[in-house]
């Protein structure tokens, strides 16, 4: 039986070495550019669900002209610099790990455009909060809890045809 326990705590103490040496010495993938290590998405991508399913909130008020006006000036401040607006991609969003969603682009199956398939508190919690490991930062300390749902209603309604006022805000263009 001794013999055994020793095993176990030898097994275990050469493990732990082996991790902290391939932490230490190793080239674990930290740069953008590297592939990501196995499981990666996957570790990160099941508790957030879980958080944001537990956390998910409801829009205190509909989205209106007004209200994607606003959303729209806050995303053009805080927002396209990485999600790029309607018919241009952020130029350094492809080259961020993991790659930044663009956010006016339709993806998938209809016309689905950038989270407007995402229910709304969803959309918020991100804002609100962030994301670890994405680059995507919390904005709870710089934007209201109205701009943000502001921000959100916008991103939820991308699919519809927007108000020229918000269009032209979002792109720019008169």
């Amino acid at each position: 039986m001794r013999g055994f326990l020793l095993g176990v705590v030898v097994t275990v103490l050469v493990l732990v070495g082996g991790v902290w040496g391939y932490l230490k010495f190793g080239s674990l993938p930290v740069a953008t550019s590297d592939k990501p290590f196995p499981l990666e998405a996957q570790i990160v991508r099941l508790p957030l669900r879980a958080r944001i399913l537990h956390e998910m909130q409801q829009p205190p008020f509909a989205g209106n002209l007004q209200v994607y006006q606003a959303g729209a000036q806050i995303y053009a401040q805080e927002c396209a610099a990485c999600h790029g607006t309607p018919g241009h991609d952020s130029d350094f969003a492809q080259w961020m790990y993991p790659h930044a969603p663009q956010l006016w682009k339709k993806h998938g199956k209809g016309n689905v455009v950038g989270v407007s398939d995402d229910e709304p508190g969803e959309t918020y919690w991100k804002v609100k909060n962030g994301i670890r490991l994405t680059g995507m930062p919390s904005f709870q300390h710089t934007l209201s809890e109205e701009q943000m749902w502001d921000v959100t209603l916008l991103l939820k309604a991308a699919d519809q045809s927007m108000p020229t006022q918000v269009w032209s805000t979002l792109t720019g263009k008169p």
